[in-house]
């Protein structure tokens, strides 16, 4: 169980594949913003939803300074097609491993139907340009979220 992820606090670092080949790190968004948003699985609805509305907003976040990464526990060939599927325009990583969801407490005991599991919950936060988490949203609804972190990242 890693510490809690709060504001103010140094962004944990990472590595990870990406879709399209190559890896993307958290070094690779010095002196910019990023939207680090965890999501539970590619191609469900609420995480294509998610990943659609991040997708319509990235050129807004690209004038705000903001470069947006999702992340799921996803591999990457089921990255891909689900970015080809739905015409998604921002980058997907992938953390078989856990590693970097668990650094971000993302990596969670969930229950269904009384069935306990670990799984991806939905986070998303907004690390500034000197590496530091500026906001922090948890067990994210995705309704009007990528809005709410575009409005964030324009104030940052």
């Amino acid at each position: 169980m890693s510490a809690k992820i709060v504001p103010g606090s140094k962004a944990p670092g990472f590595t990870l594949p990406h879709d399209g080949g190559g890896e993307v790190s958290l070094a690779d968004f010095k002196g910019r913003k990023l939207v680090l948003y965890f999501y539970p699985k590619a191609d469900t609805s609420g995480c294509t939803i998610e990943a659609k509305d991040f997708s319509r907003l990235a050129p807004a976040f690209t004038r705000a300074g903001s470069a947006i990464l999702g992340v799921s526990a996803d591999p990457i060939p089921k990255l891909e097609k689900f970015k080809a599927k739905h015409g998604l325009t921002i980058m997907l990583g992938s953390d078989e491993s856990h590693e970097v969801l668990n650094a971000y407490g993302a990596w969670v005991k969930k229950s269904m139907f009384g069935h306990r599991y670990m799984g991806v919950q939905r986070n998303t936060y907004l690390i500034g340009p000197d590496g530091k988490i500026a906001r922090v949203w948890e067990k994210v609804k995705v309704a009007g979220h990528a809005d709410e972190v575009l409005a964030a990242a324009k104030e940052l």
